[in-house]
């Protein structure tokens, strides 16, 4: 097929807008103040804000890791006095003479 862009192979017609020109032609026109173009970025700053914020991040994630690690063998010290004093209520109870039913 010769024809390019066309489907079916008819030619274009000559009063018939390409699509080109038809997409600028919808093309609402920008509304409000036109903003000026942002200044320039100094990459050495940014840069230097961002290894300072995953500094922080990386502190912030040990110090809460920390506290959860200390949450956790607080919860389980508790747990084991709760079995000891559990253990020595038994043995006590079981010194005790059992009463007879008669």
């Amino acid at each position: 097929m010769a024809s390019r862009g066309r489907r079916g192979g008819a030619p274009a017609r000559e009063d018939e807008p390409r699509r080109e020109e038809r997409a600028e032609q919808q093309a609402p026109a920008p509304q409000g103040p036109v903003l000026p173009p942002p200044p320039p970025v100094d990459y050495g700053v940014f840069m230097q804000g961002l290894v300072q914020a995953m500094q922080t991040q990386a502190h912030t994630q040990a110090a809460l890791q920390a506290q959860l690690e200390a949450q956790a063998l607080s919860a389980a010290c508790r747990q084991e006095e709760e079995m000891e004093q559990y253990l020595e209520e038994k043995k006590a109870s079981q010194k005790r003479p059992v009463a007879t039913f008669q």
